[in-house]
Order: C-alpha cells, then sequence, then structure tokens
C-alpha cells in the first residue's frame, strides 16, 4: 500500500520532468540546411575539400541536424562573388580566401595573408589567440558578415613564370596572376598584376595572355599543370608566408544560431584547419620531387627583387595606414605581433630548423 501511494505520487513528477526538456531541446537543436559556395574548384581536392571536411564535422557533432551542402564555384556564384553572395544572404555562408576581396576594402587582405606577413603558425596564433579575429570581425561586420579562419597552406611559392626572372628589370611589364593586396606591390616595382580565378589560370598562361602565375605550391600547381606552360618555378611566395582560409558566414544566420551551435562551427573550423595544413605538409614533399623530376626548373627570387617588394610593401602599409583607421589598426595588431614573434623563432625554431636542414644536406 506504502509503495502503491509513492508511486501514485512520484508518478506526475516523473512524467512532468520526462515532458518538459523536450520542446526545450528540440528547440535548441534545430535542423538546419545551409548552402555553403567554394571559391576553389573540386579537382583541388585539398582546398575545396576544407569545407566538405568542415561540413561533416558540423553534422557529426549535431547528430546530422545542421547539414551543410558545399557548391563549386559557378553553381551558385562565380569564385570571386562569394563574400557578396554571403553578405546579401544569397547563401548561409562560403569558404574562401578573404583577400580576393580587396576590391571592396584593403583589410580584407588580413583574413588570409599580406606581402611579408605572418607565417602559418603566426597567422593562426595571431587570429585565433590574439587581436586577429576580433578586429578582423570588426571590419566585416559593415559587410555582414562572420569569419572564421578555416584552414591554412603554409608558405606558398613564388609561382610560375614563362622565362626566367634574373633580375628587378625582368619584372618590368610583366604580366602576373596574383591574388590580394600583393597585386599593388607588383605594380610598383613595374609588374602587371591580374586577378585571375584558379580554373581559369592555365589556359591564360598557355595562350600568353599572362607571362607568369602563382597559386599556391607543388600539390597544387601540378594539378593545374602549369609546370608545361610555364617551365621557371620561383620562391618564395613573400606575399603568402601562412595564407589562410576563411568561412565567412551571414551576420543575420550567426544570430539565428543556437550558441552550442556556433561553439560547435568554431570548433569545425579549427579541426578542419589542422586537417588541411597537415595534407599540405604531406603532399608537397613528394609533389616537388615530381615536378623537378618532369623538368619544372627551381629558382629562388633574385636578392634586388626580394628586397624592391619588401620597400614596397611597407611603403603601401604606410600610405594605406595613413587614409583607412581600420587598416591602420590591423597593421599595427599585425607588424607588432610579427615582430614580437620573431624574436622567439630566431632563438629555437629558426635555429633548430637550420641544424636540421644542414644535417640532410650532409646525408
Amino acid at each position: 500500500m506504502i509503495r502503491r501511494r509513492q508511486f501514485l505520487t512520484a508518478a506526475p513528477a516523473v512524467a512532468a520532468a520526462a515532458a518538459l526538456p523536450m520542446p526545450a531541446i528540440a528547440q535548441s537543436s534545430p535542423e538546419l540546411k545551409w548552402r555553403l559556395t567554394s571559391s576553389f574548384p573540386k579537382s583541388l581536392d585539398t582546398l575545396y575539400g576544407v569545407s566538405e571536411v568542415f561540413a561533416k564535422r558540423v553534422a557529426e557533432m549535431t547528430d546530422n541536424k545542421f547539414q551543410i551542402q558545399c557548391f563549386a564555384p559557378g553553381e551558385i556564384v562565380p569564385a570571386l562573388q562569394a563574400a557578396d553572395a554571403v553578405g546579401n544572404a544569397t547563401v548561409e555562408m562560403c569558404h574562401t580566401a578573404s583577400y580576393y576581396f580587396v576590391g571592396k576594402d584593403p583589410c580584407f587582405a588580413f583574413g588570409t595573408a599580406i606581402p611579408f606577413g605572418l607565417n602559418a603558425r603566426q597567422q593562426n596564433s595571431w587570429f585565433n589567440n590574439g587581436d586577429g579575429s576580433t578586429l578582423f570581425n570588426e571590419f566585416t561586420d559593415k559587410y555582414n558578415i562572420v569569419s572564421l579562419m578555416c584552414g591554412n597552406t603554409g608558405a606558398q611559392m613564388g609561382g610560375w613564370f614563362r622565362k626566367e626572372i634574373k633580375s628587378l628589370e625582368d619584372m618590368k611589364g610583366l604580366k602576373f596572376r596574383i591574388g590580394g593586396f600583393a597585386g599593388r606591390v607588383i605594380q610598383r616595382v613595374g609588374g602587371v598584376p591580374q586577378q585571375i580565378a584558379g580554373g581559369d589560370i592555365y589556359p591564360a598562361l598557355e595562350k600568353g595572355t599572362i607571362d607568369g602565375a602563382e597559386w599556391v605550391g607543388p600539390y597544387d600547381d601540378e594539378k593545374l599543370g602549369f609546370a608545361k606552360v610555364a617551365p621557371f618555378y620561383y620562391y618564395p611566395g613573400w606575399w603568402e608566408g601562412g595564407a589562410a582560409l576563411c568561412c565567412m558566414i551571414n551576420k543575420g544566420k550567426w544570430a539565428e544560431l543556437p550558441k552550442h551551435y556556433r561553439a560547435i562551427m568554431q570548433s569545425a573550423a579549427q579541426d578542419a584547419g589542422n586537417w588541411c595544413m597537415g595534407r599540405y605538409d604531406q603532399q608537397n614533399p613528394a609533389a616537388l620531387k615530381r615536378l623537378v623530376a618532369g623538368g619544372a626548373q627551381l629558382r629562388p627570387f633574385p636578392q634586388d627583387v626580394m628586397d624592391a617588394c619588401w620597400k614596397a610593401a611597407h611603403e603601401i602599409y604606410a600610405e594605406e595606414s595613413a587614409r583607412n583607421p581600420m587598416f591602420k589598426r590591423l597593421w599595427e595588431s599585425h607588424s607588432a605581433f610579427r615582430a614580437d614573434s620573431y624574436l622567439w623563432w630566431q632563438v629555437a625554431e629558426q635555429t633548430y630548423d637550420t641544424f636540421q636542414m644542414r644535417q640532410r644536406a650532409k646525408g
């Protein structure tokens, strides 16, 4: 009898406890389907693959309630219109290199890379642990965009040239495909910068519409076949010492997400970013060996080219800072981080790597 009374007393409370959380759980974990437009062709399985890894992680961490479908350039919008599509809510998000949009404002360069800027680890640290994310998102807010770092290629190559670059004089009048802010540096030293989407570079090189082109590094460059039409392969890509990739998300859509979905997206972006950097580190060495064995002629940029471009870049930073307050804030934060970081690198990282490379050279 006592047990029966206890059961009857407890039953309504148990039923209420079981019933109450269900609507709250359903509301806090809605079923969503978003579209992501990439700026990178599907043939580049690492650059395009980052967005697929990101979408897969989000789905896994939400028990498939939050699904993001990835689209290649041209399936919804062209590669270089991805940010506009996000800002005007044509799509919920994109995966891109933010410096493609420096024509709108040079501040966009800081989300990917600036000439003689940070290496990959420094860029990731500045963005995720320093002021980078706060400042960059303050800037992109006016474009209706929230940005997450999602990938890094590491230091890039200097590109492919139809003719050898022996001195700064050879840069004069050179039509060179280059992304982002670095085009202004190339222009200042006498070159003619061209911004062309990845899928259109090869035919432009083949036809001689351009004299040279940079893309990423050996693994991707091999896939795009540049060595067939431009045999001279230069290094380093001083304009992209650690090129970061961005997930850009429509500000309104981001605000509508439950907090744990936002946290999941941030976690997925970091996970996909680690996958990206690791994959390039794995694939680039073998690809470089294949390219050189196939006839690619590896060359360092001449010292006078490097020196002139360094000087031009820093002149442009000073000029842009004088007329663009947001650029000034980003540049001052970025350059201060670079200066302090290299104090540490020259003590530990550089000395360790230099010793290891010397040992390798000895066999």
